[in-house]
């Protein structure tokens, strides 16, 4: 923009201002930089100017230029922290309706909200609050929550544009986002309006298909969310996840945990949905799995529901004890995705499967319908022992795999889960795993020598003393050849020792000994025997390996 043009907005006519800005709009519509206005303190006049006819213009259309003239602005972070001023938030606050409630009475009978105005000013606010962090500050002090707030109680207004709900939620995202600390009170107000809000989303589209399917009873109606709908719950289970982070488990009891639990059994709801386009789905369930993850454990008793048929029911769904597993066969069918697309980029595992794993653990560990359910979908009795338990395409093989993964989090998620599967008993991990594959994780707890076993049920659980582990046909047929290091049958190995005479495996035994001392010394590696707390413990020596080598056989329990 030159500096007539600006001169011309600071005193031209409103028709010279309407006319300039809507040349500036259409020439920089698709641009996020603004070189120009560094020269000549243009772009502090231009704001200058800009703030001014909307304070002072009576006319809807050149503020609406103005509005879409800072949004533009806003997406360089230039020079943004030193425009802002509280005034001027203000302005942006009024005209996108978050004013506090005694604003909002006294306006009631005013003229009749612009919707196009108000989605102006709520583009240019999220702009401006993601990339200023004095504006992040003052949107934490100032009227910014309560008018966000008072916005979301009208969601249920059928001429509410779905646009202006959006941009609503998302300037609350981007607060709750940056300012870790909300008012008690505030935030609870919050976790309500928007849980109303899901409720509201599903309710209006279960309305809308139950209408369109007439005679039909919802219990047989599976809802669809379509493109806009499945936006706004991801935004408010997006906001959802930054006012719970901190306050769901620290300050979750009485008429709080009400709250968490409707909230849970919404969520499982939102599982059960189908999307449009299906693409949608995932993004919706990533959304789910994040907020789950911020809510006590038990909530997780509201992603089963008692089983509940009528006539025109044919499906009959997974359930186990009396219970519908829907919502958790949902959450294992992620899981599964989750952890293929994780094989994909191994770089992003952590990003990919440590909260779809955190909320699998939790399942395991404090129900135990779902545990027992989980197991029978990971666990299943064996029956291909001819591979190793890493190797395939099961659940087990793809979480078998994350025991040796590089990055810890991921690593002890998956101990965790499967260990919590087996009743936390060693030699059952051991016979779905392979010892190779377990030894870190049994190394870690201290249970090398088998003596975890669930007894003494470090998670807390409470397990059955009845044994599950039913062996199938072919597992017994094969369990005598099934080498317990890589938990799978293999073929008999030739003895390389077989035409060495005495003398020649004596002299290969003292050059073994020599290499392992050689390599001790150079500290390129330390020899270790398990300690009695179960874990490794450095020996001086190579020879004291085989000292006590009777206590280092691990025992098979009576199942087992």
């Amino acid at each position: 923009m030159e500096d007539c043009e600006i001169l011309c907005l600071e005193t031209g006519t409103t028709d010279d201002v309407i006319d300039v800005l809507k040349k500036f709009i259409d020439k920089h519509n698709q641009s996020f930089i603004f070189e120009d206005l560094n020269q000549n303190g243009r772009r502090q006049k231009l704001w200058s100017s800009l703030f001014h006819h909307l304070d002072n213009s009576a006319e809807v259309s050149c503020c609406k230029y103005c509005l879409s003239c800072i949004r533009l602005i806003s997406r360089d972070k230039t020079g943004l922290n030193e425009l802002i001023c509280n005034k001027w938030l203000e302005t942006l606050l009024h005209h996108a309706g978050l004013v506090p409630q005694k604003e909002a009475s006294s306006s009631i009978n005013e003229s009749p909200v612009n919707y196009e105005v108000m989605l102006e000013a709520l583009k240019c606010l999220c702009n401006i609050i993601f990339h200023s962090p004095y504006a992040k500050a003052l949107s934490s002090k100032n009227n910014s929550l309560e008018g966000v707030l008072m916005l979301l109680r009208t969601y249920k207004d059928p001429e509410l544009p779905y646009e202006i709900k959006f941009y609503n939620v998302k300037v609350l995202f981007l607060i709750t986002a940056f300012h870790e600390k909300v008012a008690p009170d505030l935030n609870r107000e919050l976790l309500v309006c928007l849980t109303d809000i899901l409720d509201l989303i599903l309710k209006e589209v279960e309305r809308e298909e139950h209408d369109d399917k007439g005679e039909a009873t919802s219990s047989v109606i599976k809802i669809t969310l379509y493109d806009n709908q499945v936006e706004l719950a991801c935004g408010v289970l997006q906001t959802l996840f930054n006012l719970t982070m901190n306050s769901a488990k620290q300050h979750a009891f009485d008429d709080e945990m009400a709250e968490f639990l409707r909230l849970a059994s919404i969520l499982h709801d939102f599982l059960l949905c189908a999307t449009q386009p299906c693409e949608k789905q995932y993004e919706l369930h990533r959304n789910v799995v994040n907020l789950l993850m911020n809510l006590p454990e038990n909530c997780y008793e509201k992603l089963m529901t008692p089983v509940q048929r009528s006539l025109h029911d044919t499906d009959k769904g997974p359930e186990y004890d009396g219970k519908n597993m829907k919502a958790v066969a949902v959450l294992l069918d992620f899981l599964s995705y989750k952890l293929d697309s994780a094989e994909q980029d191994v770089s992003s595992q952590y990003e990919l499967v440590c909260p779809i794993m955190f909320v699998m653990v939790n399942c395991v560990n404090c129900h135990r319908s779902m545990r027992k359910f989980l197991r029978q979908r990971v666990l299943p009795p064996l029956t291909e022992v001819h591979s190793r338990p890493e190797e395939g395409t099961t659940l087990r093989n793809k979480l078998c795999r994350l025991l040796t993964s590089c990055v810890m989090q991921v690593r002890d998620l998956a101990d965790q889960f499967l260990f919590i599967l087996c009743k936390e008993n060693v030699m059952r991990m051991v016979k779905y795993t392979g010892y190779g594959n377990a030894a870190g994780f049994l190394a870690r707890s201290g249970a090398m020598l088998g003596e975890s076993n669930n007894l003494s049920s470090t998670s807390g659980a409470q397990y059955s003393s009845d044994s599950e582990d039913s062996d199938t046909e072919e597992y017994k047929k094969f369990k005598s050849q099934i080498n317990i290091m890589t938990g799978c049958c293999e073929k008999p190995h030739p003895d390389p020792m077989e035409s060495m005479s005495e003398e020649q495996k004596e002299f290969e035994a003292l050059e073994l000994v020599k290499k392992l001392d050689k390599l001790t010394r150079d500290g390129i590696m330390q020899p270790c025997r398990i300690g009695e707390d179960g874990r490794p413990e450095p020996v001086g020596h190579v020879l004291e390996l085989i000292e006590n080598l009777s206590q280092l056989q691990i025992k098979p329990s009576e199942d087992d």
